[in-house]
């Protein structure tokens, strides 16, 4: 299945720089599962982010997200079986919150 990430960002507040960055790191994750990528420019301090039309991230109601933050949420939509390594906290930590055996915190 193909997927479209956009990400909405506030020209008046100059952030094409954080949405650029954010695109980046979301491409080069998941570069076979993204069909599309686009950057939408807004105004009133917009910075959304849509994953086949779902907002996954408003910073209006959550602040600015951390990358890992971001990636966990798409890849929850486009590649939900999918690890994201040592950024991921499912795949180093046990159901617990306590780190999985041999894993020091």
């Amino acid at each position: 299945m193909s997927h479209r990430v956009v990400i909405e960002y506030c020209t008046q507040c100059r952030w094409l720089p954080r949405a650029a960055w954010l695109a980046q790191e979301l491409l080069t994750t998941f570069e076979s599962e993204l069909t599309e990528l686009s950057l939408k420019p807004g105004t009133g301090g917009v910075f959304v982010v849509r994953v086949d039309d779902e907002v996954v991230w408003d910073r209006r109601e959550q602040g600015f997200p951390e990358p890992t933050a971001v990636k966990r949420l798409v890849r929850d939509r486009v590649a939900p079986d999918r690890s994201l390594g040592h950024s991921d906290g499912h795949s180093d930590k046990g159901g617990d919150g306590d780190p999985a055996p041999g894993i020091s915190p």
